[in-house]
Parts: C-alpha cells; sequence; structure tokens
C-alpha cells in the first residue's frame, strides 16, 4: 500500500500539474532543456539508473516522424537536473542560459548496449523515440511511427 494513498485519492494526475504517480506504462521522467551555451543546442535527459542520461541534441529533437538528428552523449546528470532553469556563469562548464522546452515522462520500450526505444509523453513530445549509437559518444535521434503505422 503506498504511503501516499491519501494524497493520491485526492488527485487526477491527468489534469494537475503537480508531483504525482507516474501514468500507466510509464518508467521515468524525462526532459529537453534549450541551451544557450557557446553553441545553441537542446539537452535529452532520461531519468534511468538513479541518474539522467543525458545527450546534447544540436539541432533540437524532432517533432516530426522521420527526422534524423545527431544527439552527442554528455556525462550523466543529477535528477535535480529535471527542474533545472537559469544562468550557468561564465567560466564554468556549460555556460549560458538553460531553459526547460519540454517535460514529461516516459515508457522504457527497449534497451540495450547502443540502443534505446522510448515512449515520450510530454508537452511538446509524444511518441516513439529511437536512439542508435553510431559511433563512441555519438548517436542518432529520431521519431518514428508505431509498429501499426501510426504516430505513437
Amino acid at each position: 500500500m503506498s504511503k501516499l494513498k491519501d494524497y493520491e485519492a485526492k488527485r487526477d494526475f491527468s489534469e494537475t500539474p503537480e508531483p504525482g504517480l507516474l501514468p500507466e506504462g510509464a518508467t521515468g521522467r524525462f526532459v529537453v532543456q534549450e541551451h544557450h551555451a557557446r553553441s545553441l543546442h537542446w539537452d535529452l535527459r532520461l531519468e534511468l539508473d538513479g541518474v539522467l542520461k543525458s545527450w546534447a541534441v544540436p539541432k533540437g529533437v524532432p517533432e516530426e516522424t522521420g527526422t534524423k538528428r545527431l544527439a552527442v552523449e554528455v556525462e550523466d546528470h543529477p535528477i535535480e537536473y529535471l527542474t533545472f532553469h537559469g544562468i550557468i556563469p561564465e567560466g564554468q562548464y556549460g555556460a549560458g542560459t538553460v531553459d526547460i522546452w519540454d517535460e514529461g515522462y516516459f515508457a522504457l520500450v527497449e534497451r540495450n548496449e547502443g540502443k534505446y526505444h522510448v515512449v515520450l509523453m510530454g508537452r511538446r513530445l509524444r511518441g516513439l523515440y529511437i536512439l542508435i549509437r553510431t559511433k563512441e559518444n555519438q548517436w542518432l535521434l529520431w521519431k518514428r511511427l508505431d509498429e501499426h503505422g501510426e504516430q505513437a
């Protein structure tokens, strides 16, 4: 039995932005941060293994099916980065402005060395996304149709 039973019973998490239960099928949270550093890029972060697995996506996470983008794997980040936005000071690694571009939950469909299949359930990003390692820290990221040929 959940220790938060009374809290959960009073809320409809499909309607309120308050923290609560993961949506059905979700395995974790994700965030995409727009990062105005030396060069503009977007950081995709997935909550896995107690950290945020992270990729820098120079041209942004695709919203259209079939669009493929380079995603460069970067160091894991702490879970607290899910809500981080603000200014990283000059002289610090990643100096610049960080804004939350999208956030939500994801369902992990498949994961093995060099491959992630996730269904993103965000405000902007929704559907099946694939990450495939192409080189040491370089990945290909794209949104694809589900197994029925429909937008996931």
